[in-house]
């Protein structure tokens, strides 16, 4: 019970041990003190909620953010002193918001409980008293036996026992962990490998000791125990001998394993990572804005206390006939009656923080981020693939991108690769036709012509074709087949899947020369060279590392002997070769990556009996200690792949991805610098910046590159310094590899980032993941704190995605890891364009408005109240009723300002993208500036003030406004300056709208026509729950006044008249370049064709209206139709356009 409440709150009881011990089918020792550990069950808790916790929890939550808070605290102070409003006035609004947030929140947490219970009650079978035994997931408990049949997914982390093929191994998928659809081979150990029956498995006696749970997917460190006839036997375990959960069952009939981590001890439940929470530069805009309204608050709380102690200093105003104090009042302290009364004023004056803000905008973000996924342009039809959205509190982040930081491969490139090149024995060679010929020759050529393959070249075939971790899948139906029983070798049913796309790319080159790879079976490899079949023994498997950069397996040949064949990185090869053709191997990887071609290459090793012994157990040993084992095992590959023989190297080209050097160029012209961190070698990067456009052909290309220690990195950064400032007319570019970035940021972090900021375009190659994240953290932390968006498809991109403040996933052929941690995720590089020029565009005008206009309108409804009390001797006097006081924010402006944020458009997405300029209108957070800011505020400010005089200059000194010569009284008043209010607010929106829906048509006439027939509901029946209605009949009478209607006509005008002579002489005088592309849009439609007609340089808006009419007329010259923006533009004058006309799209203009 307390286990259970414990695991209720949250708590995980902490493990005792570094290492685990689990006893298989759960055969605890009957002998000795042995304390039997405590593991979690098997259920998976994604949910963030229990019914037991969810109020106390969600309320803390929502109780953290600052306008909550506060109104809390009103709504506490209107309940604990008299204070002129009802505590109504406070509690409902603060109730409908919290309602609203733990309503949604509520229902997302449901949804994650539906989906657990369905993984937690799927059914599994286990091993129990002898017999199989069918019981639900969340039932495995540690040291359980769970047999898994084809197909199905794993249940818990399993250490693999046996399987239904001879050998114990099994094929498995992990796509739904990593992304990865090749088949992996997994594999028991040769002691359990035997017990495939149920039978078996109950007499087995064996204990599994493994590391405590850790997230990382591709680690794990163990060792089995099996005992057999009183003996003792030790086997290492690693990753391959570990089934994760949620990976699936291929290719086997069934299998049997070992439960060893289960339920939230998982490795994917490991890998549900809670992410920083990022905030958008809006939101940051929007607290500090909230905090000066709470300064102005605070300000008029203040002064209207003040003054109203100045004005009671004249015993007539003190106690005044008709209100005598009493005895109490009179004894009472004047610092607490000051103190009740400065919270008094505050409770009056609470408004202008406009609680209803922060729940407009959470739905705002939620229902706008929709659109992202319903956009066709960002759908990819080839792999069924549409935008995702992971976050949606980062929408409008997306229009305000300065740097873009991007992965190359899978990412600017297709992660497709083709064989093209390679060199044996310092010969280049090509690919022709499907055979191997020497560069100069031709197919038909005699040298060319020959079928056979000298020793040097079918050695270095027969490397590449055994030397990897392919698998190969046969599609057969039933049984696990025999991959040696195929006498054709390659058959139309037989596909190749590897983890690494290079890879199969190499196997099935070398199978189109000569050399097929037929399979593996066990520990046996087979190829055939043009039909004669060979059989190697794989003894051991050095596996890949981003370290090492490099891989190993060691063979053993059909003549038995021991060979070890290497290949990798040429840094992480070459230096490690004594023979073979090393320099002109060198020249010609260098030569490939010119060419933009990935570059591997290929060397073997030759054992003696006794230097393979030496390998053998010092492996054996590396492998199974359960300390420091990676350490360990590094030291020993190191010892092992040295002294080899070169035998060649390998070019596979990987194509660009489509429309990817448009995509960079738009960027360019929005104003978005585009930086490349790659991990491929130099020359193959700045070949693959060339060709996507990322580096131009006449761009000045600089180099931080083979830097060897401090001052001579220092000493080279100031060189580059001095050229960029000599050449500043010139655009350069930036080419940085790892170890000189190293010593960059070491000490000279400032004189970097300088030149990096002085130059157009940057390359970092040679990068490993974390300093990945931390160029993008340099940039981020810099004085001028830009907006950054970091774009991978890749693990290795992971820790730069969530550094950047926006962080998107391509899902690629990569895996699935950088999809998970992104905040949007895209099929294609080339969606980046329209993800910003137009979503992001979009997103920021609307919740940018939506803020300000937030603002604006509470200004307006709480100025007149402050301006009351100047009338009222500050005696606190609620100039509206309480129920107007409550439905302001929630009912009658609420509507059209979220759909206006939903729909507004300034300008066609058309438009947008094919002038990625519109996009600099927007930077900077521009449209949230102090500036803009304070103009919305001195709005709000001087509509109150006509909202209120207007209505007091047609009331005061005792007009009458009926026919009857009936006066009218406070609550009329205080109603004729709501209802100018609420019409002028709904029509100020009205004006900002440009893009008009019929939803907005129907939410803005629709909330006037509601707030009318509300309150001659409200005013109109005498409602038997209301304790007083000071509004009967009230506004009935009101607009039974035809002055009434006249003011109402003549305030609204006042108020928006000169609003919209500014914005008609800002247009047309000082026009943005958003504002001429409405311009252009509004009189000729949608088209570039007609943007390049108009606004050229040195033209006023006389000339505009003028060139319009010649436009209208048809005389619009196609000199002018040659560029998609104005040459008056000057912030991007050294840019060049790639959106030209075509010839009839001049001549039609």
């Amino acid at each position: 019970m307390i286990r259970w409440i414990r695991q209720q709150l949250g708590f995980d009881p902490p493990h005792q041990s570094d290492t685990r011990t689990v006893y298989i089918a759960n055969k605890f020792p009957q002998h000795g003190h042995y304390i039997p550990q405590r593991f979690a069950d098997n259920r998976i808790i994604s949910s963030k909620y229990t019914i037991w916790n969810f109020i106390p929890k969600n309320l803390f939550e929502q109780f953290r953010r600052i306008a909550n808070f506060y109104f809390l605290i009103i709504f506490l102070v209107q309940l604990m002193i008299d204070t002129p409003t009802s505590p109504i006035t406070s509690g409902l609004p603060l109730f409908f918001v919290i309602t609203v947030t733990a309503i949604k929140q509520g229902y997302e947490d449901w949804l994650r409980h539906k989906a657990d219970n369905e993984v937690n009650g799927a059914p599994v079978f286990v091993v129990r008293s002898g017999s199989l035994v069918q019981t639900r997931s969340k039932n495995i408990r540690v040291g359980d036996i769970v047999r898994v049949a084809k197909d199905e997914t794993f249940p818990a982390d399993l250490v693999l026992l046996s399987s239904d093929r001879a050998e114990g191994t099994c094929h498995i998928t992990t796509a739904s962990l990593d992304g990865e659809t090749n088949l992996k081979t997994h594999y028991s150990v040769p002691e359990t490998a035997v017990s495939q029956s149920v039978s078996r498995l109950e007499s087995l006696q064996a204990v599994v000791e493994c590391q405590q749970p850790e997230a990382d997917l591709y680690r794990f460190v163990g060792r089995i125990t099996v005992t057999q006839h009183g003996e003792e036997i030790v086997r290492p375990l690693g990753p391959e001998n570990l089934l994760l959960r949620g990976a699936r069952l291929k290719n086997t009939k069934e299998i049997f394993g070992v439960a060893v981590y289960t339920g939230m001890e998982s490795k994917m439940a490991l890998n549900y990572k809670c992410k920083s929470q990022k905030r958008s530069a809006v939101e940051k805009s929007m607290n500090t804005f909230l905090i000066i309204y709470l300064g102005i608050l605070l300000f008029e709380a203040i002064l209207s206390t003040i003054l109203k102690y100045a004005w009671q200093s004249e015993n007539k105003w003190d106690e005044p006939f008709y209100n005598q104090k009493t005895d109490r009042e009179r004894n009472s302290s004047q610092i607490l009656k000051f103190i009740s009364d400065f919270l008094a004023f505050l409770v009056l004056y609470n408004f202008i923080i406009p609680i209803s803000l922060y729940v407009t905008v959470e739905l705002q973000k939620f229902l706008g981020s929709f659109f992202i996924g319903w956009d066709l342009d960002l759908y990819h039809e080839e792999s069924d693939q549409k935008a995702q959205v992971n976050t949606s509190d980062l929408n409008e982040e997306l229009g305000q991108v300065e740097y873009v930081f991007t992965d190359k491969t899978g990412t600017l490139t297709e992660n497709e690769m083709q064989f093209r090149e390679c060199s044996i024995n310092g010969v280049k060679y090509q690919e022709i036709n499907g055979k191997l010929v020497p560069e100069g020759m031709t197919e038909d050529s005699p040298d060319g012509s020959v079928p056979c393959l000298n020793r040097a070249e079918e050695l270095f075939l027969k490397a590449v074709s055994l030397c990897h971790t392919v698998q190969i899948s046969y599609d057969q139906t039933d049984g696990p087949g025999d991959p040696f029983s195929h006498a054709n070798g390659f058959t139309p049913q037989m596909e190749y899947y590897a983890s690494s796309p290079d890879e199969k790319a190499l196997v099935e080159a070398t199978k189109r020369m000569g050399v097929t790879f037929v399979g593996s079976r066990g520990e046996n490899m087979e190829i055939k060279t043009f039909g004669k079949a060979e059989r190697y023994k794989l003894l051991h498997v050095l596996e890949f590392d981003a370290n090492r950069r490099r891989m190993s397996v060691i063979l053993q040949k059909p003549s038995g002997e021991k060979v070890l064949f290497t290949k990798g990185a040429e840094s992480a090869v070459l230096p490690y070769t004594t023979s073979g053709e090393i320099d002109k191997t060198r020249v010609h990887v260098d030569e490939f990556a010119l060419k933009g071609l990935r570059t591997l290459v290929v060397a073997c090793r030759h054992f003696s009996a006794d230097e393979y012994q030496e390998v053998d157990r010092r492996l054996h040993e590396a492998r199974t200690a359960l300390q420091q084992r990676e350490e360990r095992l590094v030291e020993v590959f190191n010892f092992i792949e040295k002294d080899l023989e070169l035998l060649g190297a390998t070019g596979v080209e990987d194509k660009l991805q489509d429309k990817v050097q448009e995509t960079i160029e738009a960027l360019r012209l929005a104003g978005i610098k585009v930086w490349v961190l790659t991990g491929d070698k130099h020359e193959t990067a700045v070949s693959v910046s060339l060709s996507c456009g990322h580096f131009h052909r006449t761009m000045n290309i600089l180099e931080l590159v083979q830097q060897k220690s401090d001052n001579e990195c220092a000493e080279q950064l100031r060189r580059l310094d001095r050229r960029i400032k000599e050449d500043h007319v010139i655009q350069h570019g930036l080419v940085v590899d790892g170890a000189s970035l190293s010593l960059a940021l070491r000490e000279h972090e400032k004189l970097f980032m300088e030149v990096c900021k002085n130059c157009s375009a940057v390359l970092c190659c040679r990068m490993a993941p974390l300093q990945k994240a931390k160029v993008v953290r340099l940039l981020k932390t810099s004085p001028e704190k830009p907006i950054t968006l970091a774009i991978g498809d890749g693990a290795n991109d992971v820790s730069m995605i969530q550094e950047a403040h926006v962080g998107i996933g391509i899902m690629g052929k990569e895996g699935r890891q950088a999809v998970r941690n992104s905040d949007y995720a895209i099929a294609r590089f080339k969606f980046l364009a329209k993800l910003l020029l137009v979503h992001g565009h979009f997103y920021y005008i609307r919740i940018a408005t939506l803020v300000q206009y937030f603002f604006y309108k509470n200004v307006c409804f709480i100025t007149p109240q402050f301006l009351y009390q100047f009338f009222c001797l500050f005696s606190q006097q609620t100039l509206y009723d309480s129920v107007y006081l409550t439905l302001y924010n929630i009912c009658f402006t609420s509507l059209p300002i979220l759909v206006y944020s939903l729909f507004e458009q300034l300008v066609h997405p058309h438009v947008l993208q094919s002038k990625p300029a519109l996009y600099r209108d927007i930077s900077k957070n521009s449209l949230l500036s102090f500036k803009t800011f304070l103009y919305w505020t001195f709005l709000g400010f001087c509509h109150a003030f006509v909202f209120f005089f207007g209505s007091y200059i047609l009331m005061g000194e005792d007009t009458t406004l009926m026919g009857n010569g009936q006066m009218f009284g406070n609550w009329t008043f205080g109603t004729l300056v709501f209802t100018v209010m609420v019409i002028t607010v709904t029509l100020k929106l009205a004006l900002e709208t440009h893009f008009w829906t019929w939803m907005n048509h129907f939410v803005t006439w629709g909330s006037i026509a509601f707030y009318f027939i509300f309150s001659l509901f409200y005013g109109g029946i005498i409602w038997p729950f209301l304790h007083t209605q000071d509004m009967y009949f009230v506004f009935v009478q009101l607009l039974s006044s035809g002055s009434a209607w006249f003011a109402i006509i003549i305030i609204v005008i006042t108020c928006l008249f000169p609003d919209v002579i500014k914005k008609v002489f800002y247009r047309h005088l000082q026009p943005t370049s958003t504002q001429k592309s409405q311009f252009i849009e509004a009189y000729q439609g949608i088209g570039c064709v007609d943007s390049m007609c108009c606004f050229s340089e040195g033209q006023n808006a006389c000339s505009r209206l003028g060139r319009l009419v010649e436009r209208m007329m048809g005389r619009c010259d196609p000199a002018r139709a040659t560029r998609s923006w104005s040459d008056s533009d000057t912030f991007f004058s050294n840019d060049r356009s790639i959106l030209t006309l075509s010839p009839m799209e001049v001549s039609h203009c």
